[in-house]
């Protein structure tokens, strides 16, 4: 299946999150920064147009792209940008946004119907920052840690190939060690993906990594981050009541 402008494939759920993202006041993104995608089928996604505004996103500005194709590129190493560039290019010369192969690598190791990528100036600010690495390592708040779980770190990699790369590789260590696949991905130096079943979920999480950031640089201007330590939060996750939570709003299995 080569790339392709399917508007009868594009939900109004896709949209409609993709829109509430695009939200100026919400400091998600801005201009055509930020990306969304829908699982269709086994083989099929839907991810937003490069060049497009999330604000303002239509049953047109996405793009249907073969995942498995994708995957294919992605996992060979003869294969370069230019061949991602035509991969992701539909004969109307619409492309699927360069950071497609984030969304795809996501569904390499199973069925997720919403991922969300996007720059929130907060999250970026301590992403870029010394600390970057480490300054979600450990959350400040319980409701957090309902939330975003155990977020994954990829450090900076050009977007496109060796991006796709790097975040197909760390999250299969992520999978390996934690059974799953994280609700939250920080790319340093850029921003977050939020991986959910719902588009509620997705939603939740953008914005409460959003919120956690805030919280972390009013901590820091307060004399210091005081997260919660490891042992406080060892056990929730074997807790019925807060696994039962943490699907109702972040849109876990």
């Amino acid at each position: 299946m080569n790339a392709r402008v399917s508007p009868n494939l594009v939900s109004a759920e896709l949209i409609e999150l993709t829109r509430r993202l695009g939200l100026p006041e919400r400091d998600l993104v801005i201009l055509a920064e930020g990306n969304t995608s829908e699982q269709i089928d086994d083989r099929t996604l839907v991810v937003k147009a490069s060049g497009s505004s999330m604000a303002d996103a239509t049953a047109d500005t996405f793009v249907a792209v073969d995942q498995e194709e994708l995957l294919r590129i992605l996992r060979d190493p003869g294969m370069s940008q230019d061949d991602l560039t035509t991969a992701l290019t539909a004969a109307t010369g619409i492309r699927a946004s360069i950071e497609s192969l984030v969304h795809v690598a996501v569904r390499a190791f199973g069925p997720k119907r919403y991922v969300a990528h996007t720059h929130p100036t907060d999250v970026v600010a301590l992403l870029a920052s010394a600390e970057a690495e480490t300054s979600f390592a450990l959350p400040v708040y319980s409701e957090e840690y309902m939330i975003l779980g155990r977020p994954l770190f990829v450090p900076y990699a050009q977007p496109g190939m060796e991006l796709g790369r790097v975040f197909l590789d760390l999250l299969g260590e992520y999978v390996t060690e934690h059974g799953e696949l994280p609700s939250l991905v920080l790319l340093g130096n850029h921003g977050i993906v939020a991986i959910s079943d719902t588009a509620a979920g997705v939603e939740a999480i953008s914005l409460m990594a959003v919120k956690s950031a805030r919280v972390r640089l009013g901590a820091r201007a307060a004399g210091g981050v005081a997260p919660l330590d490891a042992a406080t939060i060892a056990s929730y996750f074997d807790r019925p009541d807060f696994r039962e939570r943490r699907a109702g709003l972040a849109g876990t299995q």
